[in-house]
């Protein structure tokens, strides 16, 4: 049997379609649109026309966007009566238990003892510590992502360096005084993520990431995404997040592996077996 999930997060709503195999999920079908409702949200509310253009796609789960926006109601019931289908908004927890269990669940190496998943969305941050066997047990969920953050101070194409250098100072501020519980393997999910495999691998250490930064403070945003393939508003939004996860992976002490799967696969997973979606 078959299961779906509809993601709508800050940059993008992505459509994800698979099915349980030995343990593990088998994508079946994947899709994803540009919404960018963190973005065009003004004085804490969603446009009528962004709720339109949204609504047009069937919708599961909304995270950091639909989250703290004021009229996060009319934005679900949009969407409810144009699909039937109801959204589900998730609290920065549940978004953080969900990416934790989709990240280690589809990851294709091994994870033993603990692990840090490390979910950078468009609106916001999580930052989840767990086990295979206890699942998530501890999480953290911070209102900056790649979305907010580029709005916020990249301007330019491709960004300056003065530009690049808010965004650092930015997020070493958010995560300043952070106490991390030890993990020994990190896996990094979201669309930046996906877009650095790309970019320079799945294997992200300090020289891969500023080897990304390099490239995106270099070259314009048309280019980069005709060479690598991505859409330009990913990378329009992509230096922000290749920040993110290098001051995370810093504060860890670890690599970061980019993981197969994140919050679509948890929701998929934990429609499966609520005993695999264990909470902290």
């Amino acid at each position: 049997m078959a299961y779906a999930c509809i993601d709508i997060g800050s940059n993008t709503t992505r459509l994800l379609v698979a099915e349980p195999s030995e343990g593990r999920l088998r994508e079946l079908m994947t899709q994803r649109a540009f919404t960018s409702l963190g973005k065009a949200t003004s004085k804490g509310r969603i446009p009528e026309d962004k709720i339109e253009e949204t609504a047009e796609e069937i919708a599961v789960v909304a995270t950091a966007a639909v989250r703290s926006a004021k009229n996060r109601d009319e934005f679900g019931a949009a969407i409810e009566a144009e699909s039937g289908l109801r959204v589900r908004v998730l609290s920065g927890h549940e978004e953080a238990r969900l990416a934790f269990l989709g990240a280690t669940r589809t990851f294709s190496g091994p994870l033993d003892g603990s692990i840090a998943v490390l979910d950078v969305g468009g609106g916001s941050t999580e930052l989840v510590i767990g086990t295979l066997a206890q699942g998530a047990t501890w999480e953290e969920s911070f209102r900056i992502g790649s979305g907010f953050l580029a709005d916020s101070y990249l301007h330019s194409d491709p960004p300056g360096v003065s530009e690049l250098e808010a965004v650092r100072l930015h997020v070493s501020g958010t995560f300043e005084g952070l106490t991390v519980p030890p993990a020994l393997h990190a896996v990094a999910t979201g669309g930046s993520a996906n877009a650095l495999r790309r970019l320079v691998g799945a294997a992200l250490v300090y020289e891969t990431l500023e080897r990304a930064v390099r490239i995106l403070a270099s070259t314009p945003i048309a280019q980069v995404a005709k060479r690598f393939e991505l859409d330009p508003e990913r990378v329009r939004v992509l230096p922000a997040g290749v920040l993110i996860f290098e001051e995370l992976s810093q504060m860890l002490g670890l690599p970061l592996s980019v993981g197969k799967g994140g919050v679509r696969e948890g929701v998929i997973l934990d429609l499966l077996s609520p005993d695999m979606a264990l909470s902290g």
